[in-house]
């Protein structure tokens, strides 16, 4: 087939099947009036889609992956390539890399893959974390904190934390700490543990969830979930961090990191799960406690090496002031980004497509309104039998959607083996304490009928 010259920017648009992003991703696109290419796991059902809009790959193997959109490419130009997720960061960043398109370096988005290997960079490069270790989910959780069992492997980081004194009974882990899947976002397998007993049973917990999900890849066909080097294989051992957490949304630009917003998180995340709820934006935090989680950001991109494209970064502030917990080379996930608006109305996937396809946008600023979300928590586990109260909800002044996101008669399964929020609630108001009111009132309207 003969090679087609570029007449308008073409863009590759990395959709799992799972998103919830595909729908305002594609309006951005046709907003701007860019060609929009979808790939996705499963060949698209849409009728009208023809195959110059559609690609079919394995995200899971981004080397195969690389190669279709390398073909592709040869008779569809892409002007850039776009991961919308965690699931197709990676691959974005490969695939870009062979295309010589911008992107950030390979490295880079393993390392914002791989929360060992996020710790070990950033420590590397001089950035302080917490204490962390590696554990294979093979591992007897009762032999790690045995007293006076302190492992000396490499996996051990920080052993300088440890009291020195000889009388202090020691175990490989410090109390209170984080177990947490190396590779799963939304706090999807993340426990703390304060005691020994409490990390036997979170360990255990976590490891359950990692075997359920490597046996899922298997039958998927996933390749090498069993792999010694796969992350699924292993799980991290952190020093609890405590303070208030926010996150933050930004993008790099040349390597410069640009914020673009930071959201409070207006209920406590104390643990032992870490169910996020209520994302509320601008921060009430002082401006000294926004330029440390501005300069703590964007240290750990450059240590990791990031230099293109949206960052979202969790992290907390206490009396020591502002500490990383995450970093990923992508938007925020679910629906949130449906909070922000920037210029006259413009959306961030708007933003990110402007950026991605070499527009300018240092110039945009985050709307002047107060915005938020809450993120709807599952309180037990079963099926979705009936959903009462949305249009009281809807009712709420300040409430501008509320958009249910699992159907009914599906599986709900709560944290920390659960991957989905019942919904999204959104408003918007003339501060962020209108707002976090209004979330709480409409979410108090609704009533969930989970059956056994």
């Amino acid at each position: 087939m003969q090679h087609q010259t570029l007449e308008k920017p073409r863009i590759l648009l990395l959709l799992p099947t799972r998103t919830y992003r595909a729908t305002d991703f594609l309006e951005a696109a046709l907003n701007l009036d860019v060609e929009a290419v979808i790939a996705s796991e499963e060949p698209a059902t849409t009728a009208d889609l023809s195959p110059r809009h559609t690609l079919v790959l394995d995200f899971s193997t981004p080397t195969v992956a690389t190669e279709a959109i390398l073909e592709f490419n040869r008779t569809y130009p892409l002007t850039a390539i776009v991961g919308v997720d965690d699931d197709t960061t990676l691959l974005a960043t490969t695939a870009s890399e062979v295309l010589g398109l911008p992107h950030n370096p390979v490295a880079s988005a393993k390392a914002t893959r791989d929360k060992y290997l996020l710790r070990q960079t950033l420590a590397h490069n001089g950035v302080s974390v917490p204490a962390y270790q590696r554990f294979s989910i093979y591992d007897d959780p009762a032999e790690i904190v045995e007293i006076g069992n302190v492992r000396q492997g490499t996996d051990l980081v920080h052993p300088q934390n440890k009291s020195a004194d000889p009388d202090n009974t020691e175990t490989q882990v410090n109390f209170p700490c984080i177990i947490k899947p190396l590779s799963l976002s939304a706090s999807r397998g993340v426990i703390r543990a304060d005691t020994p007993t409490e990390f036997i049973d979170a360990f255990q917990r976590t490891t359950k969830l990692l075997h359920t999900l490597n046996e899922t890849a298997k039958v998927e066909g996933v390749q090498n979930p069993d792999s010694l080097t796969h992350p699924s294989q292993y799980l991290l051992v952190e020093d609890y961090i405590p303070g208030i957490e926010v996150a933050l949304e930004g993008i790099l630009l040349d390597g410069e990191l640009k914020t673009l917003t930071i959201f409070d998180k207006p209920d406590p995340l104390e643990g032992p799960f870490f169910e996020e709820t209520l994302y509320i934006t601008p921060s009430r935090l002082s401006t000294d406690i926004q330029a440390a989680l501005h300069r703590t950001t964007a240290e750990a991109a450059e240590a990791l090496g990031l230099r293109h494209g949206p960052v979202h970064a969790e992290l907390r502030y206490n009396d020591t002031g502002a500490h990383l917990i995450e970093i990923a080379a992508r938007t925020i996930g679910g629906l949130c980004a449906r909070t922000l608006r920037f210029g006259t109305g413009m959306s961030l996937e708007e933003l990110v497509i402007r950026h991605a396809i070499g527009e300018p946008v240092e110039t945009f600023q985050r709307e002047q309104q107060a915005a938020g979300v809450m993120m709807i928590p599952v309180p037990k586990a079963g099926i979705l039998g009936e959903v009462r109260g949305k249009t009281a909800a809807h009712r709420v002044d300040g409430i501008v959607e509320v958009n249910i996101t699992i159907p009914i008669g599906g599986e709900v399964v709560p944290l920390p083996e659960g991957a989905r929020y019942l919904g999204f609630i959104f408003a918007r108001a003339e501060t962020p304490e209108i707002v976090e009111a209004a979330l709480r009132e409409a979410h108090q309207q609704l009533e969930f009928v989970i059956l056994p």
